[in-house]
């Protein structure tokens, strides 16, 4: 039998410290060790692999599954790559203006807003700005023929506004509650769960073999499918509690050593 683990990490409030947004330094090592200890260890996260900062990479994972599981990537290699056609952003770009809504569109090259419009949402302001200071190109026009994406997040006032704009974007995606007038969009049939399933058949691993580490709503499929989920001390949603395999401390202060020692990586 194969004995290798795999381990999956979220990065916002798992990797990084619920206070700050830091990558607490006993993460960094813990991850390493296990790693030297033959065990594969990967993010799983909604960002697409553009928005996978230089400080996550230099952690020394074996890959990254990216975008809800559209885009995985193993020792630098990529293994698979989901996009939407150019006819689909703008059904779902027109319905956005529609409901008057901020919307922002994600691929593995770029991100970019819409600005027909001023931004409203402060959530989406907030958003943007940190993209400018950290220096990314969104000047991709929408209506580009060559503009694709893969997966996009919504900001929105009222729930009458978010159910307008779902009668076209149900056609294709997943909608998932961020909390509060926040909502990811994933392709139907990918998911942080679809990512685990491709990497257990590329290196032919049980599912038992299986670790999980979150702490919000996008991790509830990924949760649900590994056989062993850890929650994060910092994690908000009852949801996820009742998921959770083992509980272990905030990510500020050392939640994913105390985990990894827990189940023997380490």
């Amino acid at each position: 039998m194969n004995k290798r683990k795999i381990a999956f990490f979220d990065i916002d409030g798992t990797l990084t410290s619920e206070r700050d947004g830091s990558i607490p330094d006993s993460a960094v090592l813990a991850i390493r060790e296990a790693r030297a200890n033959g065990n594969l260890m990967f993010i799983n996260t909604g960002r697409c692999y553009q928005n996978l900062e230089e400080r996550f990479r230099a952690i020394g994972f074996d890959g990254y599954v990216c975008g809800c599981g559209t885009n995985i990537y193993y020792d630098n290699k990529e293994l698979l790559y989901v996009h939407q056609s150019h006819e689909t952003v703008m059904e779902i770009l027109g319905q956005a203006r529609k409901t008057d809504i901020d919307i922002l569109f994600e691929s593995r090259q770029e991100v970019v807003f819409d600005l027909a419009r001023p931004l409203r949402h402060p959530d989406a302001k907030r958003q943007y700005y940190a993209f400018r200071e950290r220096h990314y190109d969104m000047s991709h026009a929408l209506e580009a023929e060559d503009y694709i994406c893969d997966k996009f997040v919504i900001w929105y006032e009222k729930e009458e506004q978010l159910a307008e704009f779902r009668k076209v974007s149900d056609c294709y995606f997943d909608c998932i509650d961020r909390g509060g007038t926040f909502r990811e969009f994933v392709p139907y049939h990918y998911s942080k769960a679809t990512g685990i399933q491709f990497l257990l058949d590329y290196f032919k691993l049980p599912a038992e073999n299986t670790y999980g580490f979150g702490d919000s709503n996008n991790d509830l499929p990924m949760l649900d499918y590994v056989a062993n989920s850890v929650v994060m001390g910092n994690a908000e949603k009852k949801e996820l509690f009742e998921k959770a395999s083992y509980v272990t401390g905030k990510a500020s202060e050392g939640g994913i050593r105390q985990a990894l020692a827990y189940y023997h990586f380490i």
